[in-house]
């Protein structure tokens, strides 16, 4: 809700605060205030110009040489704007303005001819672009006719005011109008304010002569009130109102729709206006639509219709979808005369229907669903009929055409101080309780500690004792509530060593370069079977089927992360984004039962997919696209952080490629899979070469210790040495580090594989290994035999487990 401070002004006095000291107020008494802003920049000296002439400027075709009555002098302007003309009244900075961003006017010569001030237009006043009106667009403002030059010309355009606006709760429907918000903020400033009478005068002719209604679901449509007015004049409406209306962010249209908008802000009843002449009866029937039926609303597009949407007809065709948008067969047009305004109450449910069932969400829309004050619907058809009189000269005939079924009495709220002061840890006293039913302005009755509320019908959020209880805390004042300490054993809030552990898993992630995706935990049949780790189709031979999914798109429960991940990379890399790394910390669901009976197990999961370039340094011309060891340098560096020993081990999995993919293993028991998805499934995804893993969380981080360790950092020098050794071409490179790092032990710190050779000079079927060994004591430096010995052992270990030998 935008809320005009000018406009509440004229409600209640809000003199004595500044507008960010009303909103801290409003804020505390529990509406939120999500922003305070001025409509436009601090200007000075504009004021009201009546142009006495306006002259061809003699050296240049397009300026026009104005003479400018400013209430207190005749200013000779130059003024290139195209639409300016004799007669006008326009915004006229004088000399020594200061104008938005700091312009300050000074008085000069442009073609030889002097110029004293500058006629602004809207945008030079601070007005922004998409709020002026096409008229004004391309040139200067004009003001009515019966502006007075003189006057401040940004006061009359509202450019002094300030807007804040409110965020809304569902429940607060009732500050969804000025009104509203005016008993708001009277009650949190004590102040005064009383929605004021509407005066009318009415002819002898009798709506009723005009038009009767019928309702045919009273449920859905509890009160309709029909206005008949007369000798409508179509035209602009005054500039106040177009000034009220652009504040809150309503385009003003003509003078008949913008009143109805305005009492709409207003009141916050919504009303519509048809043109009597067009609507093509003398009867409204307010009906369920038939199923198909179409109407074309206001907006010129067809409206296909159903049983669970109310329409306004009159006696065949709809003229309008109820409380959502009116028809366009019966849209106030220039030439209208006659309006038939309508008044209703309609039921929250109904609106919402329509209202999402076509997408339209309206103003009027708004309200009807969070629900209007039932005793302010027929007060906001005469409010409007006042309007209509003084701004569009019209006749108001007598009474409402009416079907009124409507209840409009008050709730009645029982409260006990001692209750209140109990629930809140106060001590108010009964005449401070009054005090605030009275700021509120709820009438009541008292009977020692007891208060019988009767809360205004307004006010529909308020139906219970716990209603009323934060009525009383809210204007008594938040801040004033005691606080203290819990009592008895207490234990401070932490995170758990699992939630601690998903956070450090994460940021290593994230450190490698990776960004965290979170997919659906719904996926199709298709994808529900694809990319699904060993152990895990071990126990499950097909993913949990929902009884009654949203779609087909998401009808099974995940059997593994990696199809939704592709699937977002695929999207990414559609749109030109070429070198991707996500990764997802989510779980799976795994059932082993055909028909489910119980809960599916949850385990967690660690997933990722990368593609295109891993590193890329254009200066040094160095470049390397993501390969089966970068995603398996990840894992690796998964498993140093958490102290989990982690081994590969070369497998074939379903969606994979067949020689580029291994299983990851923990002990003996299988732990996830790391490599390259198969071709073919790259292809359909529109994919190059993309390396997944997906992980077991919950058995990786079973195995995880809280014992803190650390290794001082060495005192004596390390040795290194390399190693070439020549093996049958299926030996893994793991295997025999692994048997070095047994053979050299415990001098042999580290083994890492730098080199593999197949081809020339070797012979058929075997392959060369270069591994660099790290030698160290942390007590001593190593002598050369001792080096040596452990050399030895090692060539003899890898020559007896791999019939491994020293290349020459």
């Amino acid at each position: 809700m935008l809320v005009s401070l000018n406009w509440l002004k004229e409600y209640i006095d809000i003199s004595d605060y500044t507008p960010e000291e009303l909103a801290e107020i409003i804020t505390k008494t529990g509406i939120e205030v999500e922003s305070v802003e001025p409509i436009a920049e601090e200007a000075s000296g504009v004021v009201v110009g009546h142009v006495r002439s306006c002259e061809q400027h003699p050296n240049a075709d397009k300026l026009s040489l104005c003479q400018v009555d400013t209430g207190s002098e005749t200013l000779q302007i130059v003024c290139g704007a195209p639409n300016i003309a004799k007669g006008q009244k326009v915004a006229v900075a004088v000399p020594g303005a200061v104008l938005p961003g700091d312009f300050k006017i000074k008085k000069t010569k442009l073609r030889g001819e002097e110029s004293n001030g500058m006629i602004c237009s809207l945008q030079e006043l601070g007005v922004d672009e998409k709020e002026v009106p096409k008229e004004f667009a391309d040139g200067i403002f004009v003001f009515p006719d019966d502006a007075v030059p003189g006057e401040n010309a940004r006061a009359l355009l509202n450019l002094d005011d300030t807007i804040i606006e409110l965020g809304l709760t569902p429940n607060r429907s009732d500050a969804l109008s000025m009104a509203g918000v005016a008993y708001e903020v009277a009650a949190a400033i004590d102040g005064n304010y009383q929605l004021r009478e509407e005066q009318v005068e009415t002819t002898q002719e009798k709506a009723e002569d005009y038009v009767k209604v019928r309702v045919e679901d009273q449920q859905a449509n509890p009160y309709y009130g029909a206005f008949i007015i007369k000798d409508v004049k179509v035209g602009p409406s005054p500039l106040w109102m177009t000034n009220r209306l652009r504040a809150a962010g309503i385009r003003p249209i003509n003078n008949v729709v913008d009143i109805t908008n305005y009492v709409l802000l207003e009141y916050g009843q919504p009303l519509h206006a048809f043109d009597y002449d067009r609507f093509g009866s003398r009867e409204v029937v307010t009906r369920r639509a038939r199923k198909g039926e179409v109407m074309k609303t206001l907006d010129d597009q067809e409206r296909v219709l159903s049983e669970s949407h109310l329409v306004i007809t009159n006696g065949e065709d709809p003229q309008a979808l109820a409380g959502v948008m009116g028809g366009s067969e019966s849209e106030v047009q220039d030439d209208t005369t006659t309006i038939l305004l309508e008044s209703a109450y309609f039921d929250p449910r109904i609106v919402r229907q329509s209202s999402k069932d076509h997408g339209l969400r309206s103003e009027s829309s708004t309200r009807f669903e969070k629900g209007v004050d039932p005793n302010r619907v027929e007060r906001a058809g005469w409010r409007a009929c006042e309007l209509l009189q003084k701004y569009a000269n019209a006749t108001i005939l007598t009474g409402v055409a009416k079907f009124d079924e409507l209840e409009r009495s008050e709730k009645m709220v029982t409260i006990q101080s001692d209750r209140i002061n109990q629930r809140l840890g106060t001590s108010i006293s009964n005449e401070e309780i009054g005090k605030i039913l009275e700021r509120l302005q709820f009438q009541y009755s008292q009977n020692e500690n007891l208060f019988t509320v009767s809360i205004p019908t307004r006010r529909g959020d308020i139906e219970l004792f716990e209603d009323m209880l934060e009525e009383i805390a809210r204007i008594y004042g938040y801040d004033k509530l005691p606080y203290t300490l819990p009592n008895g054993a207490s234990q401070a809030g932490g995170l758990s060593l699992v939630q601690q552990l998903k956070r450090k898993v994460k940021a290593y992630f994230e450190g490698a370069g990776l960004d965290e995706t979170i997919t659906y935990s719904l996926t199709n049949n298709q994808k529900a079977g694809m990319l699904v780790s060993p152990e895990v189709s071990s126990r499950a031979e097909k993913a949990v089927q929902l009884a009654m999914p949203m779609s087909e798109d998401h009808s099974h429960l995940r059997l593994s992360l990696l199809p939704e991940l592709l699937v977002s990379l695929s999207y990414n890399v559609a749109r030109k984004q070429q070198n991707i790394g996500y990764y997802e910390l989510g779980k799976v669901f795994i059932s082993e039962e055909e028909t489910i009976t119980k809960q599916p197990a949850e385990v967690l999961r660690a997933s990722g997919a990368i593609t295109g370039d891993w590193l890329s340094h254009l200066w040094q011309q160095e470049k390397k696209e993501v390969d089966f060891y970068v995603v398996k340098g990840i894992i690796e560096g998964l498993s140093k952080l958490l102290e989990v020993e982690l081994t590969f081990e070369k497998d074939k999995v379903a969606d994979m490629h067949p020689g580029r993919t291994a299983i990851v293993k923990i002990g003996n028991e299988t732990a996830g899979f790391v490599g390259q998805v198969h071709p073919t499934l790259q292809k359909d995804l529109g994919l190059k070469d993309t390396y997944v893993f997906d992980l077991n969380m919950d058995e990786i981080l079973k195995h995880y210790t809280k014992e803190e360790t650390f290794q001082t950092i060495p005192r004596y020098p390390s040795v290194s040495r390399d190693i070439a050794l020549v093996v049958a071409e299926d030996i893994p490179a793991g295997a025999i580090a692994e048997t070095i790092s047994e053979a050299g032990a415990p001098l042999v710190k580290d083994v890492q594989v730098f080199d593999v050779y197949q081809g020339e000079n070797l012979p058929q079927g075997k392959k060369s290994l270069a591994f660099n060994l790290l030698y160290l004591d942390p007590n001593r430096t190593l002598k050369d035999k001792e080096v040596e010995e452990a050399h030895e052992q090692i060539l003899a270990a890898v020559k007896k487990d791999h019939q491994a030998e020293l290349r020459g």
